[in-house]
C-alpha cells in the first residue's frame, strides 16, 4: 500500500465540490420537464450564495458577528477539552469513582442540549457565557469518553513491563498512559470542533442580537434562503480550518504514529 500524493488528494476533493455545486447549479436554474428540481426560492443558487458571501466580507458586516462566534466557538471548545481531558485521565484511573457516576454521566450525556439552551440563557443572560456553556456540555461528553476509553485501552502488558522497569506514576502517565490516549483524543478533537460550533450557533439561534446564528436567524425570518445559505458556507469554512488547526497540532504531538496508507 502506498500514500496518496498530497496534490491528487487536494484534486479529487476539489472535484467532489465542483461537482456538488454544478448538480446544484444545473437544479436550480435549468427546467427538467418544465419544472426545477431545485427551485430557487428553496434552494437559491451557488451564484447567488457565493455573491452574498463575497457582499457580507466586502461590506465588513460580518466581522463582528464572526468574531462573536469564534469568541463562544474556541471558549467552548477549550473549556470542554480540557474538563473532557482531565475527567476522563481522572475517571479512567479511578475504576469505583467511575462505577459509580457512570449512570448520571450516561443520563447528563442524554439531556437534549436544545432542552438546555433556554436553561443557560435563564441562569448566565443572552451573553456569550450562555452560548458557551451549551458547546461546553456538547463538547466534554464527546472527549472524556474517548480519553477514558483510550486510558482504558493501554496494554496491561506494557504496564507490567513498565512498573517492572521501577516507573512511578508520574512516568507512567508521560510515557504510557499519556501516548495511549492521544490517538483518541484527537480523534475527539475533531469531532468536537463542529459540535463546539453548533452550541454556539444554536445558542445565537434561540436568542441573541449578534453572531452568525443571529444573521441566518435573521434570514430565516424573512424568507431569505440565499442568506441563510450564505451563513451556512461561512459556518463550514469556519469549521475547516478549525479543524486544519487541530490537525496541525496533532500531527506535532504524533510524529511517532504511522501515516495511514490509501490503496
Amino acid at each position: 500500500m502506498t500514500r496518496i500524493p498530497r496534490t491528487r488528494l487536494l484534486a479529487l476533493q476539489a472535484l467532489v465540490a465542483v461537482a456538488a455545486l454544478l448538480v446544484w447549479h444545473v437544479g436550480a436554474t435549468v427546467p427538467i420537464g418544465g419544472t426545477y428540481l431545485l427551485p430557487k426560492f428553496f434552494f437559491s443558487t451557488p451564484l447567488d450564495v457565493i455573491a452574498r458571501v463575497w457582499k457580507m466580507f466586502a461590506t465588513g458586516m460580518i466581522w463582528k458577528h464572526l468574531g462573536i462566534t469564534l469568541t463562544e466557538t474556541i471558549l467552548a471548545f477549550v473549556i470542554g477539552s480540557v474538563a473532557g481531558i482531565v475527567f476522563g485521565f481522572w475517571f479512567a484511573r479511578k475504576p469505583l469513582v467511575a462505577a459509580v457516576c457512570d449512570p448520571y454521566l450516561k443520563m447528563a450525556n442524554a439531556l437534549p442540549r436544545v432542552v438546555l439552551a433556554p436553561i443557560f440563557m435563564l441562569w448566565l443572560g443572552l451573553g456569550i457565557w450562555s452560548k458557551v456553556a451549551l458547546g461546553v456540555t456538547l463538547v466534554f461528553f464527546i472527549v472524556f469518553f474517548n480519553v477514558y476509553q483510550g486510558v482504558r485501552e493501554v496494554s496491561p502488558t506494557v504496564l507490567a513491563n513498565a512498573r517492572m522497569l521501577g516507573m512511578n506514576d508520574r512516568q507512567l502517565f508521560r510515557y504510557v498512559y499519556w501516548p495511549s490516549a492521544l490517538s483518541w483524543m484527537f480523534s475527539s478533537l475533531h469531532t468536537s470542533v463542529g459540535f463546539a460550533l453548533v452550541g454556539a450557533v444554536v445558542g445565537e439561534y434561540l436568542g441573541s442580537a449578534a453572531g452568525l446564528g443571529y444573521l441566518i436567524h435573521q434570514a430565516e425570518g424573512v424568507f431569505d434562503v440565499t442568506g441563510v445559505f450564505a451563513g451556512m458556507a461561512v459556518l463550514a469554512a469556519f469549521v475547516l480550518v478549525i479543524d486544519w488547526l487541530v490537525t496541525i497540532v496533532e500531527r506535532r504531538l504524533l510524529v511517532w504514529r504511522p501515516q495511514p496508507a490509501i490503496v
